[in-house]
């Protein structure tokens, strides 16, 4: 059975047009954390997550940080856009441009709430680049940035147009377990916590009140993620490296196909911040969070968090 996820759960209401946002709230006496999820799943289904009852949010509780993490507008328990009750054919909802100002909407919030300057900001896969985009316009309330598996540039041939992806698509649990097992060596045992997603699944299904109605049941999910990777893995990536300028870890799965060692060591050539740091984790994948791999990530957010600022 699914336990609870973690976190004290409030909506941030929003204004003139603003998404209401799902924010959830560990609590700890030390620095805050925010969690930026990736491109499928909200909150409670990664950092928030628990496995026998332990979660990354506890772990960095447990560790003296104030964690937080929010759901993106369209995932969760976030107001979801009413484009996205429209037919699939349109523009891509949820870009990096309006996830980046949902960031800088929480972290306003998490500033005010706890009369604390700075945030630091841990972003998985895709939320690398609204992280991004935020952390090069809004230094000043940055502490410490740490990429986990995030997607950066490529020049990749004949990908589709960003454009082309549609608003929204949906995904169902099997999707999701196909994505999470194909980076694995060939014979290899499972490496997910949970191998055939027993409790993460119908967790998942469960973050969208409409799941079960499809057939097969399925989350609907925004697709201006799936659209901002195809435009970096197309050349164009919605940030610049370069006017990243405070402490930063990019943390990876030594067999994460979407986040290479190639890619890591392109993103840390160009950060311009002094302190700055690539960590590869021994059988892991994409999906560290939710992996027996775990650990390894748990112990290199916390190690690098714990530094004293630059």
């Amino acid at each position: 059975m699914t336990t609870e996820a973690a976190g004290r759960v409030s909506l941030l209401r929003g204004v003139a047009g603003e998404p209401s946002l799902l924010v959830r709230r560990q609590g700890g006496p030390g620095s805050p954390v925010l969690y930026v999820h990736g491109a499928t799943f909200p909150s409670s289904l990664s950092v928030a997550y628990r496995f026998a009852g332990r979660s990354w949010m506890d772990d960095l509780g447990a560790a003296g940080f104030d964690p937080w993490a929010f759901d993106f507008a369209g995932f969760g328990g976030s107001e979801r856009p009413r484009e996205m009750d429209c037919d699939a054919n349109g523009p891509p909802i949820g870009c990096a441009p309006d996830a980046a100002n949902q960031i800088e909407r929480v972290v306003d919030h998490i500033v005010a709430t706890t009369q604390r300057e700075r945030v630091s900001l841990i972003a998985h896969s895709w939320g690398a680049i609204p992280t991004g985009l935020y952390a090069t316009r809004f230094p000043k309330h940055v502490d410490k940035i740490c990429l986990f598996a995030p997607v950066v540039r490529r020049n990749t041939p004949n990908l589709p147009s960003p454009n082309s992806v549609g608003r929204w698509r949906l995904v169902t649990i099997a999707q999701q377990l196909a994505r999470f097992t194909e980076d694995l060596p060939q014979g290899h045992m499972p490496v997910l916590i949970e191998p055939t997603l027993e409790d993460w699944g119908p967790a998942y299904l469960a973050s969208d009140p409409n799941a079960a109605t499809r057939s097969p049941p399925a989350v609907k999910i925004p697709e201006g993620p799936a659209a901002d990777i195809a435009l970096a893995w197309s050349g164009t990536l919605q940030y610049r490296p370069e006017n990243i300028l405070r402490p930063t870890l990019v943390v990876r799965g030594e067999w994460d196909s979407v986040s290479t060692e190639f890619d890591a060591d392109w993103l840390l050539s160009r950060i311009s911040a002094q302190r700055k740091l690539t960590v590869a984790i021994p059988k892991g994948t994409h999906l560290m969070h939710l992996e027996h791999s775990r650990e390894g990530l748990f112990a290199a957010a916390r190690e690098f968090l714990s530094e004293d600022s630059i």
